[in-house]
């Protein structure tokens, strides 16, 4: 019999799931999984009112999980013992995003593996583990060239009055917002890190403008400065990325790699490509 297995790649908004069965793959869809903000029995519930009836009677025998907030081993505790509780008999593993990342995008080679999405990290990896990573210090000390990092610049250059009249115009015809309303977001509502990261979009849709370019270029090259810079390995082998910001802004990424003297490696908006490849 054919072994059926069930790959997830769990951000804190959504989950998305891949069934691989027979040669064949289905996706679905569940609510994100953060053990930060969901116990036990929460993702149990979760599991068993979003995931379980869309598998309807197939028997899983291995799942690979891939979930923010998963480098830490308590919430892997909670979230393995979760998955367990809904799939009884299934080998279970349970990692973070980034040996997500990593997987999808080097395989069983090695190479330096970044996420640049709401968040940013990277590491080297040497086909098989992690052996270096660069400290995240999340989106108030860090996350250089994340979309919250990117969109943090809009947000400021908007408010200091830096735009000229052109963006300015573009700017409130595109969110219709005020200062008070910005700061309240950032200041006092829940996941200021996905409000600043839905700024960075403003960047995508207004490309070629100087102050534009000058935003993304300098955000995506404190990214290597602050951590790609860091790994010896970084000269001598190709740099990976995935996530929507990195597959957004490609030719800036090949530019900077360009004038660092890095190979670009593999750009991908989403790992569950790759992650089905290194599983299957």
């Amino acid at each position: 019999m054919p072994v059926v297995k069930l790959i997830a790649d769990s951000g804190a908004t959504k989950a998305e799931w891949c069934l691989l069965q027979n040669g064949k793959k289905k996706t679905l869809f569940t609510q994100g999984i953060s053990p930060y903000f969901l116990n036990t029995d929460q993702i149990t519930g979760l599991l068993l009112k979003e995931l379980q009836p869309k598998l309807k009677n197939i028997t899983v025998d291995e799942i690979y999980y891939y979930g923010t907030g998963c480098a830490n081993p308590v919430n892997v505790k909670s979230v393995k013992k979760a998955i367990g509780n809904v799939f009884k008999k299934t080998k279970i593993e349970v990692t973070h995003d980034l040996m997500g990342a990593a997987r999808a995008l080097c395989g069983r080679s090695k190479g330096i593996a970044c996420i640049l999405g709401t968040g940013s990290n990277s590491c080297y990896y040497d086909g098989k583990k992690i052996v270096k990573n660069s400290p995240g210090l999340g989106y108030v000390l860090g996350d250089e060239g994340s979309g919250a990092y990117l969109g943090k610049k809009v947000i400021q250059y908007y408010l200091y009055g830096t735009f000229d009249d052109e963006l300015r115009g573009r700017f409130d015809l595109t969110y219709t917002t005020n200062k008070a309303e910005i700061l309240e977001n950032v200041y006092k509502k829940p996941l200021p890190n996905r409000y600043l990261a839905g700024f960075a979009k403003f960047l995508a849709e207004n490309r070629r403008h100087y102050m534009i370019e000058n935003i993304i270029e300098d955000g995506l090259n404190d990214f290597f400065f602050n951590h790609l810079c860091k790994y010896r390995e970084t000269w001598t082998m190709p740099v990976h990325f995935a996530g929507s910001v990195a597959f957004g802004f490609k030719d800036v990424l090949q530019q900077l790699c360009n004038s660092y003297e890095f190979e670009l490696g593999r750009v991908m908006k989403n790992p569950m490509e790759g992650l089905i490849e290194y599983h299957s």
